[in-house]
C-alpha cells in the first residue's frame, strides 16, 4: 500500500500539467500545435543530444535500446498491417504508434527516479533515448503513412533533427568529449521544460473531443493489450532468458527493461497526432485514460514482479 500511495503523491502534478494544458488550449488559445513543434523540433533533439553525450556506453548499454527500438518498430509495422481496414480515417496510423512506445520520458524518467537506484536510473534515462528515436524515425513515419506517401514521410523524417542530434551525440561521447560542468544545470533545466511541457500537451490534445466520435473502444482494447500485456511479456522473456541461459545482463538492467514495460502509452503521440493532423483528440484521451489506469496497474504488476 505504501508503494502505491507513493505512486499518487508523484503522479498528481502530472495530471495538473495536463489539465494547465487543456485550460491553455480550450480558453486561452494557446496553438498547441507551436508547442508540439518546440517538442518535437526543438527540446527533444536537445534532450537526446546531451543525455547521449553524458552516459558511459559499454556492450551491456548499447544492447537496451537497440533491443526495444527494433521490439517496438516489430509491434508498429505489425499493427498497422493487421489493423489498416479496421479504420477508415488515420486512427490505424496513431494506434501503430502508441503500440509501439510508452511514456518513458514524461512519466517513465520520474517513475524511476522514485523506485531505482542511482545507476539503474542513468539506465534507464539512456534506454528512453531509443523511444525518442523510435518515436521520431519508425513512429514518424506510420503515423505520417495517414496523411502522406511513403516518400513524403521518409523524406519528413530526414528532416527531423532529432536523429542527427542521436548521431552527434554518440559520435562525440565515442571520441571522448565531456560535457563542462557550467552546462550540466542548464540540460537538466531542459529536461523538466521537456517534461511539463510533453505533459501539457495531453490537456492541449483533449480540446475539441466528442466523446462520441473520439471514445473508441476497440482502439483502446487494441492499444491497451500490446503496452499493458505483450510489452511486459516480452521483458519478462527477455529478463528469464538472460538469467537462465545468456546471463549478460544484471539487475540493473532487469529492473529497468521491466519499469519500461509497464509505463503507460507515450505523450508523443498526441504531439506528432497533432502535428500530423492524425486523430489527436481519440489519442489524446487514449493516452490520459492509460496514465489513469497506471494509478493501479504499476503498483500491480510491480508487487507481481518483486514476488518473482
Amino acid at each position: 500500500m505504501s508503494l502505491f500511495f507513493v505512486l499518487l503523491g508523484k503522479i498528481i502534478p502530472l495530471y495538473l500539467n495536463i489539465g494547465i494544458g487543456y485550460i491553455l488550449s480550450k480558453y486561452l488559445k494557446v496553438r498547441r500545435d507551436i508547442v508540439a513543434f518546440l517538442l518535437v523540433y526543438i527540446l527533444g533533439p536537445a534532450v537526446i543530444f546531451f543525455a547521449t553525450l553524458s552516459i558511459k556506453i559499454d556492450l551491456q548499454i548499447a544492447f537496451l535500446p537497440i533491443m526495444v527500438f527494433l521490439f517496438g518498430s516489430f509491434i508498429a509495422f505489425f499493427v498497422l498491417m493487421k489493423h489498416s481496414k479496421t479504420w477508415k480515417d488515420s486512427s490505424v496510423n496513431t494506434l501503430a504508434f502508441t503500440c509501439g512506445t510508452g511514456n518513458t520520458g514524461y512519466f517513465g524518467i520520474p517513475l524511476a527516479m522514485i523506485l531505482l537506484n542511482e545507476n539503474a536510473v542513468n539506465i534507464f534515462i539512456f534506454v528512453t533515448l531509443a523511444s525518442l528515436l523510435y518515436e521520431n524515425t519508425t513512429g514518424f513515419f506510420v503515423t505520417a503513412k495517414g496523411a502522406f506517401s511513403a516518400k513524403q514521410s521518409i523524406h519528413k523524417i530526414l528532416r527531423l533533427p532529432l536523429v542527427y542530434a542521436f548521431i552527434l551525440g554518440v559520435t562525440l561521447n565515442i571520441l571522448g568529449v565531456e560535457l563542462s560542468s557550467n552546462i550540466v544545470p542548464y540540460f537538466e533545466n531542459l529536461k523538466w521544460i521537456y517534461g511539463i511541457l510533453g505533459m501539457m500537451m495531453l490537456g492541449m490534445g483533449l480540446k475539441g473531443f466528442d466523446l462520441d466520435e473520439d471514445f473508441d473502444k476497440k482502439y483502446i482494447k487494441i492499444a491497451y493489450f500490446y503496452k499493458f500485456f505483450i510489452w511486459p511479456l516480452f521483458m519478462l522473456a527477455v529478463i528469464n532468458l538472460d538469467k537462465n541461459i545468456f546471463m549478460f545482463l544484471n539487475e540493473d538492467i532487469y529492473d529497468v527493461l521491466f519499469l519500461m514495460s509497464i509505463v503507460p502509452l507515450a505523450g508523443n503521440t498526441v504531439t506528432l497526432a497533432i502535428l500530423l493532423k492524425a486523430k489527436p483528440e481519440k489519442a489524446s484521451f487514449t493516452v490520459l485514460l492509460s496514465n489513469l489506469v497506471s494509478i493501479i496497474y504499476i503498483p500491480l504488476t510491480l508487487s507481481i514482479y518483486q514476488g518473482f
